[in-house]
C-alpha cells in the first residue's frame, strides 16, 4: 500500500513541475527567447573559439578574440545594410500609398474573377490586403527600432549570454554533469556527445547555407533589375533557414514584388527560374558541403515539427523545430536501446 502511494506521489510532483515549467516558459517567454538567441550564437561560435584555443591562447583570451569579431560583424551589418533595408521598406511603402501598384491589383482581382466564376461575387479586397499586410510588417520594423529600452536591453543581454557561454559553457555543462547520479552517468555523457553530434552540424551549417542562399538571391535578383532586390535577396536567405516553408516564400515574395512593381511576364519567369537553380545548386551542392551531420529524419516528420514550433515560438520555434526534433529523437532511442537491453539482461 506504502509503495502505491508513494509511486502515486511522485506522479502527482511530476505533473505538477511539469505544470509549473510550461507555465514559467509562456511567462518568460520573451527573456527565454533572447536566452535562446544568445544560446545559438555561442554554440555556434564555439568551434571557433575551441580551434583559437587549441592553437595557444587561453579561453578567456579565445573568447574575447571571438566576441570583438562578432562586435564588429554586428557593427558594419547595422552601419551599411540595415539603412538599406530601411530605405527600401519606405519605398516599398511609399509605393503603395501612391497608389502605383493598385491598378495592377485591381487587374489581378479582376482576372481572376473572370478566369474562375465562383469568384465572380466574391469580395476578393486584394487591395487592402495587402496594403495591411505592407503596413504592418513597415510599423513592425519601425517599431522594433523605435523601441529604444527593449532594443538596447537586447543588445546588451545578447552580448553578455554569448560572452559568458562561450567563456564558461564548459564549465557550465561539467557542473550540470556531475550532479547526475552515478548510475545516469554513462547514459547521461552518451545523450549529450549523440546529441551534439545530431544538431551541431545542422545549426552551424543552416547559418552559412542562409548567408550563401541569401548573396547568390541578392546577385540574382540585382541582375534581373527587381526593385527591393537587396531586401528580398536577404529575406531569402533568413527564410531559407526554415526547412519546405522558407524556400518557397522567398521565392513568391521575389514575383509578387515584380509583379506589383508592373514587371513583364518573361521577367517573372525569369525570377522563379533563378530561385530554381539557386534552391537546386543548394540541394545538390551547398546542403551536403556544409550541413555536416545533419539530422536524419523523415519529411513528414520535418514538416510536422515546423508547424508546431511556429505555432508556440513564431519564425525562432520553426527555425529551433528541427533539432529540438532530433533531440527528442536521440532520446527516445537511447530509451529504447536501454529498454531493450535491461530486458535482456533480466532474462
Amino acid at each position: 500500500m506504502d509503495v502505491t502511494v508513494n509511486r502515486f506521489l511522485k506522479i502527482v510532483l511530476a505533473v505538477l513541475f511539469l505544470a509549473a515549467l510550461v507555465w514559467l516558459t509562456i511567462k518568460l517567454s520573451n527573456i527565454l527567447t533572447i536566452f535562446i538567441i544568445g544560446a545559438l550564437l555561442a554554440y555556434i561560435l564555439d568551434p571557433i573559439t575551441s580551434f583559437l584555443e587549441y592553437k595557444g591562447m587561453t579561453r578567456m583570451q579565445a573568447t574575447s578574440v571571438v566576441f570583438l569579431l562578432l562586435a564588429f560583424s554586428l557593427f558594419l551589418f547595422i552601419y551599411f545594410i540595415v539603412p538599406l533595408v530601411v530605405d527600401q521598406v519606405k519605398v516599398i511603402q511609399h509605393s503603395f500609398s501612391s497608389g502605383q501598384s493598385t491598378a495592377t491589383i485591381n487587374r489581378l482581382e479582376q482576372s481572376l474573377k473572370e478566369s474562375i466564376p465562383m469568384l465572380k461575387n466574391v469580395n476578393l479586397n486584394i487591395t487592402a490586403k495587402i496594403h495591411e499586410a505592407v503596413n504592418h510588417f513597415s510599423n513592425s520594423l519601425f517599431s522594433l527600432v523605435g523601441s529604444l529600452i527593449s532594443l538596447i536591453t537586447t543588445l546588451v543581454v545578447i552580448p553578455f549570454v554569448v560572452f559568458f557561454l562561450l567563456k564558461d559553457g564548459r564549465k557550465i555543462k561539467k557542473g550540470m554533469v556531475s550532479i547526475i547520479p552515478n548510475r545516469y552517468f554513462e547514459m547521461t555523457l552518451n545523450l549529450l556527445y549523440k546529441t551534439d553530434q545530431q544538431i551541431g552540424g545542422y545549426l552551424r551549417g543552416q547559418f552559412f547555407d542562409a548567408a550563401i542562399i541569401g548573396f547568390l538571391s541578392v546577385i540574382a535578383l540585382w541582375i534581373l533589375h527587381v526593385p527591393y532586390f537587396l531586401l528580398i535577396g536577404t529575406f531569402a536567405g533568413l527564410a531559407n533557414m526554415v526547412p519546405f516553408v522558407g524556400p518557397l516564400t522567398g521565392a513568391i515574395v521575389a514575383i509578387l514584388v515584380v509583379f506589383l512593381s508592373n514587371g513583364t511576364v518573361n521577367q517573372m519567369i525569369m525570377v522563379a527560374a533563378a530561385f530554381g537553380i539557386i534552391q537546386l545548386l543548394d540541394n545538390v551542392l551547398v546542403q551536403p558541403l556544409v550541413v555536416a551531420g545533419s539530422v536524419q529524419m523523415h519529411p513528414l516528420i520535418v514538416l510536422f515539427a515546423v508547424i508546431i514550433g511556429g505555432q508556440f515560438w513564431g519564425i525562432l520555434g520553426m527555425f529551433l523545430a528541427v533539432p529540438a526534433a532530433a533531440v527528442v529523437k536521440v532520446l527516445l532511442v537511447e530509451l529504447y536501446r536501454m529498454y531493450q537491453s535491461f530486458n535482456l539482461t533480466s532474462q
